[in-house]
């Protein structure tokens, strides 16, 4: 483990576990996309990138969910595959979001931001329901570590590093 390992969020291969080629390991981050999860694996040529997490936002099945849950910052993950250390290098990209009649609008947040974040947020909404009598309407949770989690553990189960990124090159 690196001396700061701890602050960029780097994850390592367990020991002994071989490292797969690197058409693998891009497939085992694409396997972590699954229909019910607030957030997709994509290909990153848009932004010179090898791959993009980011949450589904912009998607319109998506749309109520994230307006009810009020959220104003959302995040990517760009990722590279560095393919002579066997890691793959992710920086975190943080943008603001408005809600026009529950549609969102993304604009890059005023202040910059670069390197890893961890972020939670929670909250729920009560009021009377449909037979008149009050109740939950909705409860909701969103954690940056619902999305790094299991790209990092498709990463390492693969036998490469996951490295977080603050301050050098992707």
């Amino acid at each position: 483990m690196g001396l700061f390992d701890f602050l960029t969020g780097t994850k390592r291969p367990a020991a002994g576990v071989a490292a797969k080629a690197p058409a693998e390991v891009r497939e085992a981050l694409f396997v972590v996309n699954r229909p019910t999860a607030p957030f997709v694996v994509r290909d990153g040529s848009p932004e010179k990138v090898d791959l993009v997490a980011e949450w589904r936002i912009v998607e319109a099945s998506w749309y109520e969910v994230f307006a009810k849950a009020g959220l104003k910052k959302t995040f990517k993950i760009l990722m590279r595959l560095d393919t002579d250390k066997h890691e793959v290098r992710a920086v975190d990209q943080e943008w603001s979001v408005e809600w026009h009649a529950g549609i969102p609008s993304l604009s890059l947040a005023v202040e910059a931001f670069r390197g890893q974040k961890t972020e939670i947020s929670f909250g729920a909404a009560y009021a009377f329901t449909e037979s008149g009598v009050p109740g939950q309407v909705y409860r909701y949770k969103f954690s940056t570590t619902e999305l790094k989690a299991p790209l990092q553990y498709a990463v390492t189960t693969a036998g490469w590093t996951w490295r977080g990124v603050a301050f050098g090159k992707l």
